[in-house]
């Protein structure tokens, strides 16, 4: 864990990471030092306590922030926001309000430089029909629920085809039962696409449910839990291991007192 973790293989390779920000009281370092490798495919959560860098970490991974370090992807340095690389974020506001639904999905692809009008509607009537919204291509956000425009954020990065998918905290917002469907959902979207998603979470179910690996980080941001999950999909609470691989990754969290976690969830 740490500079050991970094070897030249990985898909997505960090090393010596560090992000600070000016505030009133001077320089805040939100992230020191920090290295790790993610391999490709990898299904990794990130666990930590408000303020760790968590969110920090993925927008650097993003493009979004400046930073100190260096951030490899598939080998290549990472200086800038790219459609290779797409961010789910926690809000329901990250649709244009304006737009439909296939406008909101389609008009990225357009970007992304694929001009025939007939091209565009499959593939994003391919991705709606991935996340269960087949059909609703002429919605506006505001016709929609919180889960529905959740799913509308991840088919719009799903079209998109990107090798890393960043989710920060999506599903946080949603009642038990929607986000338990889509929880389901996500799973079904990672055994048909070719690509590495690091997950924020701050509920251990639900990273022994979707993750196929935990990382957890301290309070100041450092990994004090790294471990393969090596329950089967799809990962219940009555499987035998589960109680095992729940107790670790609690332990983990209290471990040190410095890892202020009391908005750190064990449920679902």
């Amino acid at each position: 864990m740490g500079d050991e973790a970094v070897t030249e293989d990985a898909y997505l390779r960090i090393a010596h990471l560090t992000k600070e920000y000016d505030d009133e009281t001077g320089k805040r370092q939100i992230l020191k030092d920090f290295s790790l490798n993610v391999k490709k495919n990898e299904f990794l959560c990130i666990l930590g306590s408000s303020g760790c860098g968590k969110t920090t970490l993925l927008r650097c991974i993003a493009g979004f922030e400046n930073h100190t370090g260096e951030i490899y992807i598939n080998g290549k340095l990472k200086k800038s926001p790219g459609d290779d690389t797409i961010m789910v974020f926690q809000t329901f506001d990250q649709l244009f309000p304006w737009k439909t639904v296939e406008k909101n999905i389609g008009d990225p692809l357009k970007l992304k430089g694929i001009k025939d009008k007939e091209q565009r509607r499959q593939m994003i009537s391919e991705a709606l029909k991935k996340v269960r919204l087949s059909g609703y291509e002429n919605y506006y956000p505001h016709q929609l629920s919180g889960g529905m425009k959740q799913r509308v954020a991840i088919a719009k990065a799903l079209a998109l085809k990107p090798h890393l998918i960043l989710m920060d905290e999506p599903f946080a917002a949603l009642d038990a039962l929607t986000r338990r469907e889509i929880q389901n959902e996500m799973l079904d979207i990672v055994a048909q696409e070719d690509c590495t998603i690091l997950f924020v979470t701050h509920n251990i179910q639900e990273a022994l449910i979707l993750g196929t690996r935990s990382v957890i980080l301290s309070h100041s941001g450092k990994i004090i839990f790294d471990e393969i999950n090596h329950l089967p999909k799809p990962a219940t609470p009555n499987i035998p291991g589960w109680g095992e691989e729940w107790e670790k990754m609690r332990d983990a969290i209290y471990m040190r007192e410095e890892n202020k976690t009391d908005d750190i969830s064990a449920g679902g």
